[in-house]
């Protein structure tokens, strides 16, 4: 028994914005099935014990202190601008 049908695939295909042929949909109802079916394998699982994560590998975050230093001298930083006027960096408007 399929848990996904043509017509399902059709609609999704549809709403996406993506031409797909007869064929192509035969063959995305067998490939989505199976995904379904593992998923469902998986829900077959006791994951009472496990604790939730976001990732499987342990990872950690380093953060560093926010420091303030000396920047850039504006003349240094201006040179490199293709635009400016009154010691500011002119970018094109984006607003009407």
């Amino acid at each position: 028994m399929s848990r996904i049908s043509e017509d399902q695939v059709k609609h999704v295909a549809h709403l996406a914005r993506l031409a797909i042929t007869e064929e192509e949909a035969k063959k995305f109802t067998t490939q989505l099935d199976a995904i379904i079916g593992f998923a469902e394998q998986l829900n077959e699982l006791d994951t009472a014990q496990v604790d939730p994560t976001s990732h499987v590998l342990e990872m950690k975050n380093v953060f560093r202190k926010d420091k303030p230093g000396v920047g850039l001298p504006r003349e240094e930083v201006l040179k490199n601008a293709p635009d400016q006027k009154d010691g500011q960096i002119r970018v094109p408007s984006i607003l009407e």
